[in-house]
């Protein structure tokens, strides 16, 4: 294996028999959208911690809220979120009836004046709506509370479920963000993930958005594919660069068909070496750095006057179960079967099976099944995680004023961290950083502060 070096804006130099001795290229590590992660919710957790939680949000307080619909049209292979096929609107006109019961109880113990920051709709797919269910759902959420001032309204849109009505719908009742997944143009690549969608479909979707007066635009592409090669992933992000996008996340794709079976259908012999994995995000990493893109964390890339370049410039970069947000709201609702809600008290989930959540709801109470409640080194040691994802850096002040913890004891924790990394990490008097060449091992670096046990859980590859 060589040395290779990677040069940008910004140069990076990348040892890859170094990155290899330090175990990247072996290692399953969690993503760390949470702390604890989602594999450590327990029990104890249930539908009345989940109302007692909501009614101590702060009056005149916001919040975010999510709404979690869990149909496509058909499976994309490469798919690990929890959805189900639907060939009719019948189940999924029966699933928002769900959704406006779970709004109108929300409502119910949502103390007065909270006002929506941010309000996401996921999936699944949820342009499978037709435009009277969308209707619906926005007129529900608009009885249960008002958007803040600079609110965002974002959408996830898959371009082969979208038309220009359905986006009028959005755009009128308040949508200002949208989100569309790419995942590779390459049609042999497609074709194996079960992901059909060409580059004029995926163009005209972008285009339509922008008739309606939506200019925030995500995109979401996928490295580590099955057959994916430096040229293959070039050409994707260059076509996806055509439609000037505000925000791209480059995520690695996780081959887990112990968990996701429709995984098996993607043969494993066609994917790429970890050490091929780290070459196709450089390659992609590059190319948005070129385009005068700011990296976000470990995996996003955002134009300068985006608002997620903004906080990672000031520091108010946070980690939450989407990747990065700006949002500043501690709190985070989420609605639907297998939704993650967090508070500043823990996090609690919804009951994973549609049927089972609907039962409950019908029933007049929410589904939670499941959660946790924070400890105090929970939240310590969630800080020290969130900045070293977010930031590449740990403020030592920040956390010793935040937490009380003794400044000698956190600069301990700090020299233990980097002695598992041969003291590539940088060590001041300001705190702990993972520079440049580190960042790879970003996702193991968190990992070291992290006290759960981590064999309890297949995690996606770290690279």
């Amino acid at each position: 294996m060589s040395h290779s070096s990677v040069g940008t804006n910004g140069t990076r130099m990348v040892d890859l028999t170094q990155l290899s001795r330090l175990g990247l290229f072996d290692a399953k590590v969690p993503r760390y959208t949470s702390y604890p992660t989602a594999p450590h919710f327990a029990g104890g957790v249930g539908p009345e911690k989940f109302v007692e939680w909501i009614e101590a949000i702060p009056e005149n307080g916001t919040v975010s809220l999510y709404l979690h619909v869990p149909f496509c049209r058909r499976l994309c292979w490469f798919c690990a979120c929890r959805t189900q096929g639907t060939a009719t609107l019948g189940p999924v006109e029966a699933y928002v009836g769900t959704l406006e019961a779970e709004l109108a109880l929300l409502r119910k113990h949502l103390p007065r004046g909270v006002k929506l920051s941010r309000l996401h709709w996921g999936g699944g797919t949820p342009t499978l709506l037709s435009p009277d269910l969308m209707k619906r759902l926005i007129a529900a959420v608009r009885e249960t509370a008002e958007f803040a001032d600079g609110a965002e309204f974002s959408v996830e849109i898959d371009p082969n479920e979208v038309d220009a009505d359905r986006l009028a719908v959005l755009a009128e009742g308040g949508m200002n963000r949208a989100s569309i997944g790419v995942q590779d143009f390459d049609p042999e690549i497609q074709e194996t993930i079960g992901r059909p969608q060409g580059f004029d479909i995926t163009r005209d979707a972008v285009e339509m958005i922008r008739d309606t007066g939506v200019h925030s635009l995500n995109a979401d592409i996928l490295y580590g594919l099955p057959h994916q090669t430096k040229p293959r992933i070039t050409d994707t992000v260059q076509k996806l660069l055509s439609f000037a996008p505000d925000r791209v996340a480059l995520y690695g794709y996780a081959h887990v068909p112990w968990m996701a079976k429709r995984q098996q259908m993607i043969p494993s012999d066609a994917l790429p070496t970890p050490e091929e994995r780290l070459e196709l995000f450089e390659t992609a990493r590059r190319l948005f750095v070129w385009d005068n893109y700011a990296e976000v964390g470990i995996d996003h890339f955002a134009a300068p006057s985006d608002g997620l370049a903004i906080a990672q410039k000031t520091g108010r970069l946070r980690r939450n179960f989407q990747g990065y947000t700006d949002d500043t709201s501690d709190v985070l609702i989420g609605l639907g079967a297998s939704s993650i809600s967090r508070f500043p008290q823990g996090f609690a989930q919804a009951a994973p099976a549609t049927s089972a959540h609907v039962g409950a709801i019908r029933e007049g109470r929410f589904s939670t099944a499941r959660g946790h409640v924070f400890s105090e080194e929970d939240r310590f040691r969630g800080r020290l995680i969130e900045a070293v994802m977010s930031d590449f850096r740990i403020d030592a002040d920040e956390i010793v004023d935040s937490f009380g913890i003794d400044r000698a004891d956190l600069f301990k924790l700090f020299k233990q961290a980097n002695d598992q990394f041969e003291n590539l990490l940088e060590i001041t008097e300001a705190g702990l950083f993972v520079p440049p060449k580190a960042r790879p091992l970003t996702r193991l670096v968190a990992r070291a502060f992290d006290a759960y046990d981590l064999s309890k859980a297949g995690h996606s590859s770290a690279v």
